[in-house]
């Protein structure tokens, strides 16, 4: 699944999965790595099967009268070292160079450039769907869900870089965390901290999904980064720390919806619900996909899904309450005013 899905590239478009159209200096380091390793691999790709090939050739079997037989060889002690040496030189050879990106990966970035503004999000794998901590510098934190959102960097000026910098953990089994063009591969272990960065100045969505099998639905737990301008992410910012609205004209819907028990997984900030189960739902329609981003976030697909989960997701954990149409019209007037 993973080498199809590193394939999958279509440039200039979101659903561009390629490893080889970085965007992030990790992701430069890993596609310059898998360079050289494809490079590597090719020349002796080529060597082995262009020996095989001559062998073939040179000591094919003659006609059926000829008795001559190949000069027979035991022993050679320039072609044992030969092929001993050169495999260890090549093995050195590599370690050396995953060794260097492992640091340009992980560990030096874990120091943020002088003056920049890192960005730091705690990410959280849940089955089937990604939560999002935004702990700001202000003392301000929200909680959201499914699509992150960040800064693009300007790398010309240092006050404008804003690195990010996820700690990624798991709430039940293992995930892991993959958006090809941004960074490499990794893995949310439950009990254990990760961390994994990734700094852009190019906007628009990158996707990527869950690299590790977690589930019936491991396939679509999928992945959406939007990389925003520094005036769009302000603006962003600004109303996910915002409570929910609290609109009169849908009252019977937010009292309906607080009588369920949806409370009890969900939370809205500024409401009873206090739920910490299932994703924050205080400004759910700022996204642009529900079920962690396998349909479009409008009113019908809202509908359906609230109406029955199991029709758009099966095997999703929330259950169907068996709504009237006019309780589940109800409720949907309540969940559309959470922007």
């Amino acid at each position: 699944m993973n080498f199809c899905f590193l394939l999958a590239a279509r440039a200039s478009t979101a659903e561009n999965l390629s490893i080889f159209d970085p965007v992030s200096p990790p992701a430069q380091s890993i596609k310059s790595l898998a360079i050289l390793v494809l490079a590597i691999t090719g020349v002796i790709f080529i060597i082995v099967e262009g020996i095989l090939v001559y062998a073939i050739w040179k000591f094919r079997k003659g006609k059926p009268t000829d008795d001559n037989e190949p000069a027979q060889v035991y022993g050679s002690t320039p072609i044992e070292i030969a092929w001993t040496a050169a495999p260890a030189l090549i093995c050195f050879v590599l370690m050396l160079a995953i060794a260097r990106t492992l640091w340009e990966v992980n560990v030096d970035p874990q120091r943020p450039p002088a003056e920049s503004q890192p960005v730091r999000v705690t990410t959280i794998g849940h089955q089937w769907w990604w939560e999002y901590r935004y702990e700001l510098p202000d003392g301000t934190s929200f909680i959201t869900a499914n699509e992150l959102h960040v800064p693009a960097s300007n790398f010309s000026t240092p006050s404008e870089r804003r690195p990010v910098y996820l700690t990624l953990q798991s709430a039940d089994v293992c995930h892991s965390y993959w958006v090809p063009r941004l960074a490499g591969k990794m893995d949310l272990i439950p009990g254990r901290t990760n961390n994994l960065w990734f700094e852009t100045a190019q906007t628009g969505l990158f996707l990527g999904q869950c690299a590790e099998f977690c589930g019936p639905q491991h396939a679509k737990m999928l992945l959406r980064v939007y990389v925003d301008t520094p005036e769009q992410y302000d603006k962003w910012l600004a109303n996910e720390a915002k409570p929910a609205v609290d609109d009169a004209k849908v009252k019977e819907g937010r009292d309906l919806f607080l009588k369920l028990s949806c409370v009890s997984c969900h939370r809205i900030r500024g409401t009873s619900a206090d739920g910490f189960y299932a994703p924050d739902l205080t400004h759910l329609m700022s996204r642009e996909t529900l079920a962690s981003g396998i349909v479009p976030n409008t009113r019908e697909e809202l509908r359906r899904w609230v109406q029955d989960p199991q029709k758009v997701k099966p095997g999703a954990l929330m259950p169907a309450f068996g709504l009237s149409d006019r309780e589940l019209d109800l409720v949907i007037d309540y969940l559309e005013t959470l922007k």
